[in-house]
């Protein structure tokens, strides 16, 4: 038994995990330098200002991604109830105090002067820690109402309720996605997900009702070309990158769409530039290494005998691969457009760190096995 744990303490990191992290980050920064150095030169008169920055975070996340791997997972759970308190302090922050930066005609940054802080992207990894913990430690009474279902719930809730109060309709349907993941593996009733899921989407449809914008928003996103110029305008011109890349692309650095024609072009739309300048077979690289990540996420976390850390395994790969399909399911025009990045290639500090240190986490795992 003693040889079987050390031969299990020495193992390495998954390798096929770190060189698929490496891979989608090396093209984010590729992607970067492609489609902001023409808006970079404009505002700050320095054609590689977004690229430098990103490959700062993109140097801080290594060492995230290190300190992740090293990391004593029992710390982390130990405290969980603390990283839940400072995430939810973090989003209240935002939307209590004048410290809460405003972009976009949401305020969903805490600023720093020389940094902004997405309180999300902690909350995030805060939230998988405490649900792991939760459904680990509670497995006698995780099919219970009062005891399994409801405490998750409420404090979901209340990230969800700060979210909405951002306004981040998007952040809080990832929080919710999350949620409904992890209850789905942690042993949850069905039932309770079947109806707090049908309590959810009328919540949503009620929301969307109400606010002019996002009603704007849904029904440009069904029918996108009808009102091109407006609340469509960002999915079309989307549409036309992915449309011009054709099999091969335009070719690194060739796309026209991050001439000012498409929003956000080095932030959440960046997909659509590598389809454009990469065309089908980039973005199929994308989905194959995306692919090979949720591949080793899951060998990871079965390989676990401790149940605490395969929910939070799970947890933590779940926050980068649901964040790539949400990005790619709005720079496709398969869900309405949402404020969500690329995990990795998105520019981006608090996301690119969060994500360094989901890997982190990840490798961590892997290397007690």
């Amino acid at each position: 038994m003693t040889s079987n744990k050390n031969a299990a303490k020495k193992q390495g990191p998954d390798l096929w995990l770190l060189f698929s992290v490496l891979i989608l980050a090396g093209l984010g920064l590729m992607m970067i330098l492609s489609t902001s150095a023409v808006m970079a030169e404009r505002y700050y008169a320095d054609k590689y200002f977004f690229f430098k920055r990103q490959l700062l975070f993109g140097l801080a996340g290594m060492l995230v991604m290190y300190l992740g791997c090293r990391i004593n997972r029992e710390v982390l759970y130990r405290l969980r109830y603390l990283w839940v308190a400072a995430a939810l302090a973090l989003l209240a922050v935002t939307v209590f105090t004048p410290w809460g930066y405003a972009a976009g005609g949401a305020t969903r940054w805490v600023s720093l002067g020389f940094f902004n802080i997405q309180p999300l992207e902690l909350a995030k990894v805060a939230l998988v820690i405490y649900l792991a913990c939760f459904f680990a430690f509670k497995q006698d009474k995780v099919k219970t109402f009062s005891v399994g279902f409801l405490p998750p719930t409420v404090i979901t809730g209340l990230f969800c309720a700060l979210l909405l109060l951002q306004p981040d309709f998007g952040g809080a349907v990832y929080m919710a996605g999350l949620l409904f993941l992890l209850s789905l593996v942690g042993g949850t009733r069905i039932i309770y997900l079947f109806s707090s899921s049908v309590l959810a989407g009328i919540t949503a449809v009620v929301l969307v009702l109400q606010s002019p914008y996002r009603f704007r928003r849904w029904f440009s996103f069904l029918d996108p070309f009808q009102d091109a110029q407006d609340a469509g305008y960002q999915l079309v011109q989307s549409l036309y990158a992915f449309g011009s890349g054709g099999i091969w692309g335009m070719g690194l650095g060739e796309g026209r769409q991050k001439l000012f024609f498409l929003p956000e072009a080095h932030n959440d739309f960046i997909m659509a530039v590598v389809g454009e300048e990469l065309g089908f077979i980039g973005v199929s690289l994308v989905f194959i290494v995306l692919g090979i990540l949720l591949w080793r996420v899951l060998v990871i976390c079965m390989s676990q005998s401790d149940l605490v850390d395969r929910f939070a395994g799970l947890g933590m790969g779940m926050i980068i691969i649901l964040g790539a399909l949400l990005n790619l399911a709005v720079v496709l025009g398969v869900i309405p457009p949402k404020g969500l990045p690329m995990p990795f290639i998105s520019y981006g500090g608090s996301s690119l760190l969060v994500s360094f240190f989901c890997a982190g986490f990840l490798l961590n795992l892997s290397r007690s096995r």
